[in-house]
């Protein structure tokens, strides 16, 4: 998959979007990385023989990767979604199977939320739904620091010493993945959404097809049972937490592709 670069326009910002995409016959899948990773966490699924056919589009958000915009304190989650809906028309997408994770699951139900008619189906895998999904992004409240670098240092640190799978290695390449001057304006309206907003009734009304997808060490959290009760297929990835594209990348993959292979029917 190359790696190209869309010019877009999104509520007064010009936004460079890096992006990859493998075409194919079957309906289009559009994956949103998290807060600290790229499209290339996704790109291996143009490798798999599940995915053969399937038609993949992968991009950086702005303020991560390789993906540029001239103001970075305009980036919150609803401009993330603003740019899911720009790129998907540049693109041609009427209609698209859309996956998220963490900060892109955040992203991804918004979007579908505003778009049911657009929306195959929906796969969040982490992503926030109530406000004790905030052990990353609560921490521009809970540790301020007086630089976004200062901030961005001691949030590395403190990520690498916590005992979850994939937690080490998210750490070691934030610096590669993410720009220190996004952490703020992103973290706090993930914050905020989450503190503020009803976010399973979001999920809830969604009419198409989803899934929540979540990695074993987070048995723990508090709405796993509720889920199956608003219309959500829950899914567990064994040996994995937070992170289970870097814990557990085969399971994670085949229990996407056989979900978006049911719906497709």
């Amino acid at each position: 998959m190359r790696v190209k670069v869309l010019n877009l326009e999104v509520d007064g910002q010009d936004v460079g979007l890096s992006y990859m995409r493998r075409f194919g016959s079957k309906p289009p899948l559009v994956c949103l990385h998290g807060f600290g990773s790229t499209k290339e966490d996704y790109a291996d699924l143009a490798l798999r023989a599940d995915f053969a056919d399937r038609d993949l589009i992968f991009w950086d958000a702005p303020g991560c990767g390789a993906s540029a915009l001239d103001d970075p304190d305009a980036l919150n989650i609803p401009f993330l979604a603003a740019v899911v809906g720009a790129a998907c028309d540049a693109f041609g997408l009427a209609r698209i199977h859309l996956s998220g994770h963490s900060m892109g699951g955040l992203t991804g139900l918004l979007f579908a939320q505003a778009h049911q008619d657009r929306v195959l189906s929906f796969i969040d895998i982490e992503g926030n739904l109530t406000p004790e999904d905030c052990f990353l992004s609560r921490q521009i409240v809970d540790h301020p620091a007086e630089t976004s670098e200062g901030f961005q240092a001691s949030f590395i640190e403190r990520v690498k010493e916590r005992p979850e799978y994939g937690s080490a290695l998210y750490a070691a390449v934030l610096p590669l993945k993410v720009r220190s001057s996004s952490f703020k304006p992103i973290f706090s309206s993930m914050v905020d959404l989450s503190d503020n907003t009803d976010l399973m009734r979001m999920l809830e009304d969604l009419s198409c097809p989803k899934a929540f997808i979540y990695g074993e060490q987070n048995r723990h959290l508090s709405y796993l049972e509720d889920l199956p009760g608003i219309g959500v297929r829950v899914i567990e990835i064994p040996h994995s937490g937070h992170f289970p594209m870097y814990s557990n990348p085969p399971a994670l993959w085949s229990a996407m592709a056989k979900f978006l292979d049911e719906v497709d029917g």
